[in-house]
């Protein structure tokens, strides 16, 4: 399921950076980060009710139909650093999309087992 496996290298598009995979990662938004006050969940001031209910760590939607994946990453120079990077140049498919940011695991009927 996953587009790149663990250790595997790969190359910024422009070449400057090589990136070895780590592993898979949900990239979260945390809504607690947003600019003060519209949006943060902390203020307490009047402010739209979208904005006080529900989660503070989201999925995030601009990233949620491309993989992100924990990385070493190296430049020119050797520097080395670890992130977490999205490669928005590999698109999801449907099944793919969903099984990489669903919250519960996908409901598959068992086959049914003949009787003896």
């Amino acid at each position: 399921m996953h587009p790149l496996n663990p250790g595997k290298w790969v190359k910024s598009p422009g070449g400057s950076f090589a990136f070895q995979i780590k592993g898979p990662v949900c990239r979260l938004y945390d809504r607690s980060e947003l600019p003060w006050p519209s949006c943060n969940l902390n203020w307490k001031g009047k402010q739209p009710s979208w904005n006080r209910v529900g989660k503070r760590f989201v999925p995030d939607m601009a990233a949620s139909r491309h993989p992100s994946y924990c990385v070493d990453a190296v430049d020119l120079w050797g520097n080395t650093w670890q992130q977490v990077v999205t490669f928005y140049y590999i698109d999801f498919t449907k099944e793919e999309k969903y099984w990489w940011t669903t919250v519960k695991p996908q409901n598959k009927p068992y086959p049914s087992q003949p009787r003896v």
